[in-house]
C-alpha cells in the first residue's frame, strides 16, 4: 500500500498556497539588501510599507528610565486578551487620537501579535469555508492569505477604475452602488458574502474615505447584515490637512454589533517588527471566540509594558513624535512625487499611508498584466523593488505602489535607478505601445471612453504637464 500522506487535506491546502507577489519581491530583497557601505549595489526596497523615518525618536525614548521597569508579573502568564493596564492605555489613546464618539471600553479590546492575526482570527470566527467578503480593489494583497489560511474564505472584489465618470469626483472612487453591484454578482455565483473589509486610509491608493461615504458603506452593510472590518492601520499617518474620520468617531453606528475596528503599531509608530495590533469590537459573542484564539496570538508582557509607556507619554507624542513624523512623511512624499514627475510618471493624489500609487501605463509594451510584470522584473534587474498593481488585484495594468517613508538618499537613488531603467527600456524595440487612457485621466475631455487603446506610438506628451491627479 502507498504510504499515508504526511499532511492532512487542510495541511496540503496550506502548504500548496503560492506566495503572493509582495512576498516574492520581499524574499528577493532579503537575499540581496541594499546597504550604503556593505552592499551599495543591493536591492533598494521601496516595495515594503514600513515607516523608517523616526527610529531616532523611538530610540531616544526607549533609553529613558521608565522603559527599564521589569517586574516579575511581566514574565509570567497574563491575560491572553492583553494585560489590563495595556488595554486601559490603548482605550485612552484611541479615545483621544481617533476622536471617539465616547470613551472606549478596555473590556472590548483584544491585543494580538499583528493585524495579520486579527484578520486570520476574524475570518475564522465570522465566516465558514467558502464564504466571501467584499473588498474594494485594488487593496493590500496580503489580506487574501490572512483570511484564507485559517478561514478558507474568498475575496469578492469591488473593482475600482481610474476613469472618472459623471457620478464621480476622482479616480478609483468607491461608491455604495459599486458595493451593491459586487454583492449581487457574488449572489448569482452562489457565494455567501458575510463581511465587508475597508482599509482607511487606503492601501495602496493613499486616499481617505470622507465621513459621508463611510456612513453609506456602513448603512449598506447593515442592510445586508454584513460584518464591517475597518482596518485603520494608517490612521495617524495622514500627512496633509485632509480630515480623517475613524469609524470610532461616528456617534451613531448603523450596526455596532457587526462593526469591528483594527489598528496596530506597525505603521503609525514605525514598529512593524514589534508585532502588536488591536481589535475593538462591542460584540460579546465575537469577543469570546476571539479571546479563545488569542492564546495563539498573544504579545510578550515586557513589550506590552514598553508600548504602554509610549502611549502614556502624551507630551512626547503631541510635541515630538507625531508632529515630526507628519513633517518627515510630507517631505519624503514631496521628494518622491517630484522625482517621479521629473521622469514623467504621474501619481494619484494621496493624503495618508506611506506610499504613492504611480501610473507607469505609458511604459508598458502592451496594456496587459504580462507587460506589467515584465516591467516589474526590469525594475528588479536594476536592483529596485517596487510593488506592481497585480499584487493589489488592480483591474488596470500599469499602476505601481512606491513607498516613500525611508531616508532621502534612498529616495533619490530610487529615482536615479528608475530613470536609468526607463531610459534603456524606452530605447528597446517595441517599447511605448502605450494607451492614451493616462492622458484621458489627466485631461478627461480628450477621451471620454478612457478605455485603453493599443495604438502604437500614441502621443503621451500631455502626461508631462499634469503629473498629479
Amino acid at each position: 500500500a502507498p504510504p499515508a500522506p504526511a499532511l492532512s487535506a487542510r495541511g496540503a491546502r496550506i502548504a500548496g498556497g503560492a506566495p503572493g507577489l509582495l512576498d516574492a519581491g520581499f524574499a528577493l530583497y532579503v537575499a540581496d539588501p541594499f546597504h550604503r557601505e556593505l552592499n551599495p549595489q543591493g536591492i533598494l526596497n521601496l516595495g515594503t510599507s514600513e515607516n523608517k523615518l523616526c527610529f531616532d525618536l523611538i530610540e531616544e525614548r526607549l533609553t529613558r528610565p521608565d522603559m527599564n521597569y521589569l517586574q516579575p508579573h511581566l514574565f509570567q502568564y497574563s491575560d491572553t486578551q492583553g494585560t489590563r493596564s495595556f488595554r486601559e492605555e490603548i482605550a485612552k489613546f484611541l479615545t483621544d487620537y481617533a476622536r471617539a464618539a465616547k470613551a472606549l471600553n478596555p473590556d472590548h479590546i483584544t491585543v494580538m501579535n499583528g493585524c495579520c492575526a486579527v484578520f486570520a482570527t476574524l475570518s475564522t470566527i465570522l465566516c465558514d469555508p467558502g464564504d466571501g467578503y467584499l473588498i474594494p480593489a485594488p487593496y493590500y494583497g496580503g489580506i487574501n492569505s490572512k483570511t484564507w489560511l485559517y478561514g478558507g474564505i474568498q475575496p469578492v472584489h469591488v473593482p475600482l477604475f481610474s476613469e472618472v465618470t459623471d457620478e464621480e469626483s476622482h479616480p478609483f472612487q468607491l461608491t455604495a452602488e459599486k458595493l451593491e453591484d459586487a454583492l449581487q454578482r457574488a449572489k448569482k455565483q452562489g457565494i455567501r458574502v458575510r463581511a465587508l473589509i475597508l482599509i482607511n486610509p487606503h492601501n495602496p491608493l493613499g486616499d481617505i474615505y470622507p465621513a459621508q461615504l463611510l456612513k453609506e458603506c456602513l448603512e449598506f452593510a447593515h442592510r445586508y447584515e454584513l460584518h464591517v472590518i475597518m482596518d485603520e492601520i494608517y490612521m495617524l499617518s495622514v500627512y496633509d490637512d485632509t480630515t480623517f474620520t475613524s469609524v470610532l468617531s461616528l456617534d451613531c453606528l448603523p450596526d455596532p454589533e457587526r462593526t469591528h475596528f483594527m489598528w496596530g503599531f506597525s505603521k503609525d509608530f514605525g514598529m512593524s517588527g514589534i508585532r502588536v495590533a488591536v481589535l475593538y469590537t462591542r460584540n460579546h459573542e465575537i469577543q469570546k471566540a476571539v479571546n479563545q484564539l488569542a492564546v495563539f496570538h498573544s504579545c510578550p508582557g515586557p513589550v506590552q509594558h514598553v508600548l504602554s509607556q509610549f502611549l502614556r507619554d502624551r507630551d512626547w507624542l503631541d510635541n515630538v513624535f507625531f508632529p515630526t513624523n507628519k513633517k518627515r512623511l510630507k517631505e519624503a512624499q514631496n521628494i518622491l512625487v517630484d522625482g517621479l514627475a521629473d521622469v514623467g510618471i504621474p501619481v494619484l493624489k494621496s493624503s495618508g499611508g506611506l506610499y504613492v500609487w504611480a501610473d507607469f501605463r505609458k511604459f508598458l509594451r502592451s496594456q496587459t498584466f504580462e507587460a506589467e510584470l515584465e516591467l516589474w522584473q526590469k525594475f528588479l534587474d536594476k536592483k529596485l523593488l517596487i510593488s506592481p498593481g497585480k499584487a493589489f488585484y488592480c483591474y488596470e495594468p500599469g499602476w505601481f505602489r512606491l513607498v516613500f517613508s525611508d531616508s532621502v538618499d534612498k529616495i533619490y537613488l530610487c529615482i536615479q535607478r528608475l530613470e536609468q531603467m526607463l531610459r534603456s527600456h524606452a530605447a528597446e524595440p517595441g517599447a511605448n505601445n502605450a494607451s492614451s487612457s493616462a492622458d484621458a485621466l489627466c485631461n478627461p475631455e480628450k477621451d471620454s471612453s478612457g478605455k485603453p487603446s493599443s495604438t502604437p506610438g500614441e502621443d503621451v506628451s500631455q502626461l508631462k504637464n499634469i503629473l498629479v491627479y
